[in-house]
């Protein structure tokens, strides 16, 4: 079984190359982010017709959060337990699986900046209200995985040149104790369980040759619950999508379980 994270940054701009990622990574599930429609404007028919299932948490121009299944989807959440705001960028469900159900969200945690700002308050807000509802299911001793563009970089070796990135709210340490503090609840992040090499990175800037540079960061993760992360096979990203033709600024990162 594959589960895919991807910021498709606007479905509607980005659907012929989109419809092309699915078709070529072949992930049971994606969770999608910044899909920046409302739900009535999702493109269900394209997608529906290569056989997903869909649910969406959309709003208008900004944000959106989707979970794409070949297999039936059950009970879901839209938005995250107890934080309470009109940006949608949480959607939780359960997948009926051939090998079991499996829990899955799809996360777009806030970018953040600038900091010193409410922004970057409620950035810590997000990651604090996720702790506490990961925490919660995690006593449901099941399988999740929670996937997506959490923009947090974790260490200074997933990005180019740390010294970018000290102003920026992606790389602050209270930004960085609050991914930690979710992996301290027993949860493991699938790129650094299955490989954790340095400069391997899911976003490029569109700006400054950013990609042609090979100047990235990673801020797109999986954090699996140990459930998942026994499962674990394999963690790919899938960085031919930046050289697409009319690419999002993020690539997939795909998780393969046995």
């Amino acid at each position: 079984m594959k589960i895919a994270a991807w910021n498709v940054n606007s479905i509607l701009a980005r659907l012929p190359t989109a419809l092309k990622v699915f078709e070529e990574v072949n992930a049971d599930v994606w969770c999608l982010q910044e899909i920046k429609c409302e739900d009535a404007r999702f493109p269900r028919f394209e997608i529906e017709a290569m056989g997903f299932n869909v649910e969406t948490y959309g709003q208008k121009s900004y944000n959106g959060v989707a979970i794409l299944s070949k297999h039936r989807i059950e009970e879901f959440v839209r938005g995250v337990p107890g934080l309470e705001h009109e940006q949608a960028r949480y959607i939780e469900a359960v997948i009926a699986a051939p090998g079991g159900p499996v829990r899955v969200a799809s996360i777009y945690a806030p970018n953040g900046n600038p900091i010193g700002t409410e922004k970057f308050q409620f950035k810590l807000a997000f990651m604090e209200a996720l702790q506490a509802h990961l925490r919660e299911l995690l006593k449901q001793e099941e399988r999740f995985v929670i996937a997506g563009d959490y923009n947090v970089i974790p260490r200074e070796i997933d990005c180019h040149n740390p010294a970018v990135w000290t102003g920026d709210a992606l790389f602050q340490p209270e930004t960085r104790g609050a991914y930690r503090a979710l992996q301290n609840l027993g949860l493991a992040d699938a790129y650094m369980q299955t490989d954790g090499a340095a400069h391997k990175y899911t976003f490029w800037d569109y700006q400054a040759g950013a990609w042609q540079k090979d100047h990235g960061i990673r801020i797109d993760h999986l954090l699996l619950s140990p459930q998942a992360a026994d499962r674990l096979e394999n963690v790919e990203i899938f960085k031919k999508a930046r050289g697409m033709e009319k690419a999002s600024d993020h690539v997939p990162i795909v998780a393969t379980f046995g």
